[in-house]
């Protein structure tokens, strides 16, 4: 598999008129400041770490018929930095892969880099009529928000990740149903090694008053979960919300816990191009004290436990300060801990294909707080999309 993956260079895309392919290739560096030393031996602390990574992204298609699509998509990164060398763990930390398959490797692994590759889309698609089923590793995408997504069970993902825009994939079947021109009816059962690793559930999207409106219900992990959004818009803005209920499959598990999670937003684009994004997360089980304890990047970060905290407030505004150059602000807040995140960035269009952007991800709070103890920390990439 690997051979086959690490293309750096691509090739004629317009060879063949069924096939096709694209991807990008980008770097990215990072300089973080922890709120405290990090001991990394009995006399030594590290006062910021470095870590930089080439990524390299390639996408295939095959459209082998009109009713038949293949899909083949892998990430293939280098590590490299004080962050690997201080951190061996850190390796293990990339080389997860949460699905029934595990589709990653380590190619080559030295003191102070690494070279990891994972396929996270590999599936096969037929439609004819009005249905549609693909099976294989993909993006399920049942959420209606762009920060919090309670209904999206299936690919939950942090809304901190802001380098991997394809998100995560998942292993099973997806079958749908067009019942309408504006409404669909899909089953996704999703393979795992155990029951609480398999999931099946069901959702129903329609259109009601210019709003997309959908239910959703089953089993998913643990829990029976069921859930409901919509997407629409008043006077030209964006107006989102999506809520789910968990319930634990075993009431005697006490490990586990019932919860119900929601999230509401509204965006909007002014004539002179100005955006703003607001949004407000609601968590039953989260607690109204300090909220920390847990990392935004941990791998079963799930729909049922967006945030620590039973509250969350979220602002954004980006503004396009010439055709190239875009400025974007977004801050986080726990009302209750008082804790807080800011996120600024600029990103600058130097061609069709290369952008430049310069990333921040400062985090302030008390200790213990929700976003308290992460410290701060800078990104700078360069990408290139073929």
């Amino acid at each position: 598999m690997a051979i086959l993956l690490i293309i750096f260079l691509p090739f004629n895309s317009n060879a063949q008129s069924d096939i096709d392919f694209n991807g990008y290739i980008k770097d990215l560096g990072m300089y973080y400041h922890p709120v405290d030393p990090v001991p990394v031996s009995d006399d030594k602390a590290l006062d910021y770490l470095i870590l930089n990574q080439i990524h390299n992204r390639l996408n295939f298609r095959w459209f082998a018929s009109s009713e038949l699509t293949f899909a083949l998509e892998a990430r293939n990164r280098i590590f490299f930095g004080q962050m690997i060398r201080e951190f061996p763990d850190y390796e293990s930390f990339i080389n997860q892969d949460n699905g029934y398959l595990d589709l990653g490797l380590i190619l080559i692994s030295q003191d102070s880099w690494f070279m990891h590759t994972m396929l996270d889309r590999a599936w096969m698609d037929y439609t004819s009529g009005k249905w549609q089923v693909r099976l294989g590793r993909q993006r399920i995408n049942w959420g209606t928000n762009l920060v919090w997504n309670p209904n999206d069970v299936f690919n939950t993902f942090s809304y901190f990740d802001f380098d991997y825009e394809e998100r995560p994939g998942t292993d099973g079947i997806r079958i749908q149903y067009y019942t309408g021109v504006t409404s669909s009816a899909e089953l996704v059962y999703k393979v795992g090694h155990n029951n609480d690793e398999t999931a099946i559930a069901g959702m129903y999207r329609f259109l009601k008053a210019s709003y997309d409106i959908q239910f959703m219900g089953g089993w998913v992990g643990k829990d029976y979960v069921l859930g409901g959004g919509w997407s629409g818009d008043i006077k030209g803005g964006a107006f989102r919300g999506e809520a789910t209920w968990f319930r634990p499959r075993d009431k005697n598990d006490a490990g586990n816990f019932e919860s119900f999670v929601a999230s509401i937003s509204g965006d909007y684009t002014f004539k002179n191009s100005l955006y703003v994004h607001v949004a407000t997360l609601y968590n039953s089980h989260g607690t109204t004290g300090d909220a920390g304890g847990r990392s935004f990047f941990a791998p079963d970060i799930s729909a049922k436990m967006l945030s620590l905290g039973r509250y969350q407030l979220f602002a954004q505004t980006s503004y396009p300060i010439t055709p190239l150059f875009t400025g974007n602000i977004s801050a986080m807040l726990n009302p209750s801990d008082g804790s807080s995140f800011i996120g600024p960035s600029l990103t600058y269009s130097i061609g069709n294909n290369w952008e430049l952007m310069l990333n921040g991800q400062l985090f302030f709070g008390r200790s213990s707080t929700e976003y308290g103890d992460y410290g701060q920390a800078v990104y700078g990439r360069i990408k290139w999309s073929f």
